[in-house]
């Protein structure tokens, strides 16, 4: 039991600085410049996700491992209240942006196969996107 708690103490330790770092270096995007989306822009969405996954992804070392993909969800997160799988990083949004940026924002996860059997938290996308007029499409936080 008390190797449980210390354990547990070290990794709290740990694990907590790189969570703050991480929530601390999201640029929230202006909601009041984020454009109303629905589920009818879906087909213009999957379309700018053909460039702006490789943008994201194809930019080091290993962007063959990254050259082929599939899109797991594609959807405004409002859609992904109660959604297995999806409805935490509609949460995670909703918790560092506000609930606003997250109603006009979207999620893509992606799936990475060339990855598969190398590393699983790297066969995993995660991109939370908004479209404002200046930019179109765009990523505000890169989950994965």
């Amino acid at each position: 039991m008390k190797r449980l708690f210390i354990w547990t103490i070290l990794v709290s330790v740990f694990l907590f600085p790189i969570i703050e770092v991480s929530a601390s270096s999201i640029d929230c995007p202006d909601v009041n410049k984020l454009e109303q989306t629905s589920l009818e822009d879906k087909q213009e969405f999957l379309k700018a996700l053909e460039t702006i996954i490789p943008e994201m992804y194809g930019s080091d070392e290993d962007a063959d491992k990254y050259g082929e993909w599939k899109i797991i969800t594609a959807t405004p997160f409002p859609k992904t209240v109660g959604v297995f799988r999806d409805d935490i990083y509609r949460r995670i949004a909703a918790n560092y942006c506000g609930e606003d940026v997250s109603s006009k924002s979207w999620l893509a996860r992606i799936y990475f196969p060339k990855w598969e059997g190398v590393s699983s938290s790297l066969s995993q996308g995660q991109l939370f996107l908004a479209k404002n007029e200046e930019q179109g499409w765009f990523v505000w936080f890169c989950y994965h």
